[in-house]
């Protein structure tokens, strides 16, 4: 309000001062008087007045058509001016629409539109690397491989855009399965950009794959000195890494480099359970079987597995099953709860031929986690405390349905490997092999009805079957293997198993 109130008042001050000014130039006496050939103009004071504003008004004009003139000039001579300014923000306008055109294709999965107006871009903006990528995107979008290659040499040639333009020829190399000139390729990017999380991650997976095994351990601290991956990760895949070059120097005939590598994989790692083996199987070649024994205790207490007990057994090779037994308690104490250490008590007692201890040993597993490998070693028992053929039969039966026990699966795919190793032999990740159990397909009781004559033979009756399947542990097979009918059966069963039962312990440990 009171703003309003003072510009008013400024309004009627100067038309105020306007009147004033023309009334005093009406009422002056006198005036200019000017003379051009030999005619002399008298001008009074307000015509003065007026021929002084015209007089300004022209000579603005006509500086201004001198400097039209002289642009005009400028311009035709190629020369930077408001009028080549002028141009060329229309070139931009126009150049600025046809990248956004391109951009909108490439995300409507458009290739050939996006090419189009990144080419009719490439006409009015003078940013070829801009346009560059535009062009190789909507190439790749179209599946004309041959644009994009082209278009990305382009690209590498600058250095500015030299990271982009290898990127680019590398997911070209790598859909194409060229992953030898791919490792070159990344190589160079990542010197280029040694953080780029990306490039770090494709690197090492090319270099393991090509088991460039000191390169990927190279790699691998390069992720750890960027931050992109946390140190205990770290510790982990550079123990698989140093485990992978340690087999690899083996396979080369190295021994003595393999086991340190092996211990060193072992050290960063106590619970890679490969580690653990080959460095324990080390020391037992150098003659140190208190270090063997001593690191595999430590890893069975973080994570029993049966290769750490076929590595155990081989510290004393000759021993007799009941110095074997007594000597795996040792090893069986570090974790006596887990149902690795109960399934290997049983298989020493198997060994040692005492059937009523493995069957204490293996507890409670036929019920709460009845796998292939638990009926399996009950059947065993069974056989060896002289049970009928059906009734072995049943387990055998039983053990053909059940699930599998743990085995070397990969997180990724779910895929099952023989053996572990540090990349999946199925989809190719690195460090996904875990020991666990594996998906098991459902399967139908129709279906597993008809798989038991196979095993428990056709002319079974359905009774023995039923009995086989649904008999507990433990219940009255004491008094079978001391009925005399069975009695020789019942003995030579048993020492013909425990031979199986210690030919099958030594290869599988």
């Amino acid at each position: 309000m009171l703003w309003s109130l003072i510009k008013i008042l400024l309004f009627v001050a100067a038309v105020a001062g306007l009147a004033y000014g023309a009334t005093w130039l009406l009422d002056a006496e006198g005036g200019v008087q000017i003379t051009v050939a030999n005619t002399e103009f008298t001008l009074g004071a307000l015509q003065s007045a007026i021929a002084l504003l015209l007089l300004v008004v022209a000579l603005y004009v006509v500086l201004k058509l001198v400097s039209l003139l002289v642009a005009t000039l400028r311009f035709i001579n190629g020369d930077e001016t408001a009028i080549s300014r002028y141009f060329t923000r229309n070139r931009e306008k126009k150049g600025l629409r046809a990248v956004s055109d391109s951009l909108m294709a490439l995300a409507a999965g458009d290739g050939q539109a996006a090419i189009s107006s990144a080419r009719q871009a490439r006409k009015y903006l003078d940013k070829p690397e801009l346009t560059n990528i535009l062009i190789a995107q909507g190439a790749e979008a179209a599946g004309d491989a041959k644009v994009a290659e082209a278009t990305y040499k382009k690209l590498v040639a600058e250095e500015r855009t030299r990271f982009v333009g290898l990127r680019g020829i590398l997911k070209q190399k790598l859909a194409a399965g060229d992953t030898d000139t791919a490792l070159k390729l990344a190589e160079r990017a990542f010197a280029i950009r040694p953080r780029n999380e990306e490039m770090q991650d494709t690197l090492l997976k090319l270099q393991a794959e090509c088991k460039d095994w000191a390169g990927a351990r190279k790699t691998l601290a390069a992720k750890l000195k960027h931050g992109a991956m946390p140190r205990d990760l770290h510790k982990r895949r550079d123990a698989v890494l140093a485990l992978s070059e340690a087999k690899e120097v083996l396979d080369e005939g190295s021994d003595i480099k393999a086991r340190e590598a092996a211990i060193e994989a072992n050290r960063r790692s106590p619970d890679l359970i490969p580690a653990a083996v080959m460095a324990a199987r080390g020391y037992i070649e150098k003659g140190k079987p208190r270090y063997a024994a001593r690191l595999l205790k430590k890893a069975w207490g973080v994570r029993p597995h049966p290769d750490l007990a076929a590595a155990f057994a081989e510290i004393a090779p000759d021993e007799t099953p009941a110095k074997r037994l007594k000597r795996f308690e040792e090893l069986v104490q570090t974790n006596p709860g887990d149902r690795e250490s109960k399934l290997l008590k049983a298989e020493l007692h198997i060994a040692a031929e005492d059937f009523p201890a493995a069957r204490r040993a293996i507890g409670d597993l036929v019920e709460t986690d009845p796998d292939t490998r638990v009926l399996t070693t009950m059947a065993a028992i069974e056989r060896g405390e002289g049970a009928p053929d059906e009734v072995v039969r049943g387990w055998l039966a039983r053990a053909v349905t059940a699930p599998r026990g743990p085995q070397w699966v990969c997180d990724n795919c779910h895929a099952v490997a023989a053996d572990w190793g540090p990349i999946c032999h199925n989809c190719g990740g690195f460090d996904t092999l875990s020991w666990k159990r594996p998906q098991e397909p459902e399967q139908t009781a129709a279906s597993t009805e008809a798989m038991l004559p196979l095993i428990v033979g056709h002319g079974a009756r359905r009774e023995d079957v039923a009995e086989a399947e649904v008999l507990p542990a433990g219940s009255g097979q004491s008094d079978r293997a001391r009925d005399a009918g069975s009695a020789n059966e019942a003995e030579e069963a048993g020492k013909g198993e425990t031979v199986e039962a210690e030919a099958a312990d030594e290869t599988r440990k």
